[in-house]
């Protein structure tokens, strides 16, 4: 066998394993949610005290994620990937044993804290342990996996609960945790990222001299937190509330409008997986991400303004999902070149946690457009953070080009 053959076969079982833990992460987004209308019959809570459990959950993923960042730099990727997992699967056994809101709180608390080593850890693994021209394609893969996590989750949960009892459904996501940090720990020796690969530079060692907080510094990484921040709001829209909003808007019957949903799901699929070829191809990511947010902005904005007939609306979330998606490796690399070799988790930790706290605060900007009957408004916020993402992205794209020319 060839070295270059081992070395892409290599690669290929790094970006499988990693991407098959970061489907595990977003299967966890939504343990609670496929299974509120259970939950709120057995505990008799309403549906403001069930969104809470979901708002814990990204809280506290979101303050922790910059914590398992510099956890990441010191004890190593692997030991923390590992560990968040085994978060993952305790707080699924909590929650199918709990018997009070509070313990449901508790454990939803732990979800969220297993759930923040993600990006850190595997941002840290794949840029140590994957050559760089396959970068974009692991960028891909990693935002693919985690929509397809999305995907299962509502399937395997409210089926499971549907055929046997809510806490079965919970256990057999326990069962799935567990299977995964038992493939992830037999294969441990291919995640390991202490030897760097040719994907990331050596540590200078005036970076080695340098405090742990040292890239605080850097606006890169402020701009990159921004981006995430406002992009996440714009997700959360379309998460949540555009169902709704379409319904009110165009007048179509409440199913065609999640329909519309799945086809922006489907569409971002194919947006990332079309986007890692984008990626692999140029250096200069922000536009990538300027022609894919100005594409699905200007597309939510069409579709602010209603008007049209409904039918229209499906190709149009497709074009708005097939946008967001494109820009996910292009964003992911983006963040790449404005981190220290020394301090990936740190910044993958910080950066990311923009996104959890985008999804947490998210719902009630949404929620209450939609209290105060302006659906449109919702898709031109969507659009308008789209937009106003685009800006921070080129900024950064701007500041990384200006650090690698010569002085």
């Amino acid at each position: 066998m060839t070295t270059a053959t081992q070395t892409l076969r290599n690669d290929a079982r790094v970006i499988g394993l990693i991407g098959l833990g970061h489907g595990t992460s977003h299967f966890f987004h939504l343990l609670l949610a496929p299974l509120f209308p259970w939950l709120k019959d057995e505990f008799a809570l309403s549906y403001a005290e069930l969104g809470l459990l979901m708002t814990v959950f990204f809280v506290v993923s979101g303050a922790s994620q910059a914590v398992a960042g510099f956890i990441v730099d010191r004890v190593g990727a692997l030991p923390v990937l590992l560990g968040g997992i085994a978060l993952l699967c305790l707080a699924a056994l909590g929650l199918a044993s709990s018997n009070s809101y509070t313990l449901l709180m508790l454990f939803s608390a732990v979800a969220g804290l297993g759930n923040s080593v993600f990006h850190p850890a595997d941002f840290t693994v794949l840029n140590r342990r994957v050559t760089t021209r396959r970068l974009g394609h692991a960028f891909s893969v990693h935002g693919l996996s985690g929509a397809l996590g999305w995907a299962a989750a509502p399937v395997f949960l409210a089926g499971l609960a549907t055929l046997f009892h809510w806490r079965i459904a919970l256990l057999g996501a326990a069962a799935l945790a567990f299977a995964v940090l038992t493939i992830l720990f037999i294969w441990r020796d291919l995640l390991d990222p202490g030897e760097l690969s040719a994907s990331v530079a050596q540590p200078t060692r005036r970076e080695e001299n340098e405090k742990p907080v040292t890239f605080l510094r850097l606006p890169a990484v402020w701009m990159c937190f921004t981006f995430f921040l406002i992009s996440a709001l714009s997700f959360g829209g379309i998460q949540s509330f555009a169902p709704a909003a379409l319904r009110d808007l165009y007048s179509v019957p409440f199913t065609f409008a999640t329909a519309c949903i799945t086809a922006y799901m489907l569409a971002s699929a194919a947006g990332l997986v079309t986007g890692g070829f984008a990626a692999a191809r140029t250096q200069y990511h922000d536009r990538v991400i300027a022609v894919a947010f100005t594409i699905s902005g200007g597309t939510a904005a069409l579709v602010a303004l209603g008007g049209m007939p409904g039918w229209t609306v499906m190709p149009m979330l497709a074009v708005i999902g097939f946008g967001a998606g494109l820009a996910g490796p292009s964003r992911d690399l983006l963040v790449r070149a404005a981190a220290p070799a020394n301090a990936t988790g740190r910044v993958y930790g910080v950066v990311y946690s923009g996104l959890d706290i985008g999804l947490a605060i998210s719902p009630p900007i949404f929620g209450a457009l939609m209290d105060n009957h302006h659906p449109g408004w919702v898709f031109a916020l969507i659009g308008a953070f789209q937009f106003i993402a685009l800006g921070a992205a080129v900024g950064v794209g701007e500041r990384s080009v200006r650090a690698t020319q010569p002085a």
